[in-house]
């Protein structure tokens, strides 16, 4: 589906008898990257699953207000990396939990996941991810899997393209200097 698909999307979903259709072509065209931006930053499926469906639920109840200064899929992005951040904060709050336990949980739960398949460089890619601050890790996943534009991620951030630059660089360098140390 092209942009221009969207609107059709939009159309539809503006006439209360085609609505719920317009949903489910929303649902086809973007649950499933929806669902592994956010896994990639959860980990757990189960937490993964359930963000994914916090963040449709939001965009069918805001979908009507949706005004067409950016694109669908930037909007529905934004929504599901707002609603990521808030579960990592809450997750970080719980108890006063540190990062670094989070961290580490969060990597525990990388080798019991079904989510490898026994990939041993992507296991380690992915332990390293969890080794920066969200914000690089959101920056690298969204130029790096998500093989996003910067001004796209711009958009869905609220950041400036110089800033994401830098972000994605610090988390190239860092994720380098964590996968040299761990050889």
């Amino acid at each position: 589906m092209t942009h221009s698909e969207d609107s059709e999307i939009l159309e539809k979903f503006a006439d209360p008898t085609m609505r719920e259709q317009a949903f489910e072509l929303l649902l086809n065209k973007y649950k499933v990257k929806i669902y592994w931006h956010v896994r990639r930053m959860v980990i757990d499926h189960d937490d993964a699953d359930d963000l994914v469906q916090d963040a449709f639920v939001k965009v069918w109840k805001n979908l009507h207000n949706f005004r067409s200064d950016s694109k669908l899929y930037t909007w529905i992005y934004r929504i599901a990396t707002n609603e990521c951040l808030t579960f990592l904060n809450k997750k970080k709050q719980q108890n006063n939990i540190p990062l670094d336990e989070v961290v580490h949980e969060l990597s525990e739960s990388l080798t019991d996941s079904s989510y490898f398949n026994g990939n041993q460089a992507q296991l380690k890619l992915q332990q390293a991810l969890l080794t920066l601050p969200e914000k690089q890790r959101l920056v690298f996943n969204m130029k790096y899997f998500d093989d996003l534009k910067y001004e796209e991620i711009s958009q869905i951030l609220g950041t400036s393209v110089g800033s994401l630059k830098a972000s994605f660089h610090h988390a190239v360098k860092k994720i380098e200097s964590y996968l040299t140390a761990n050889d």
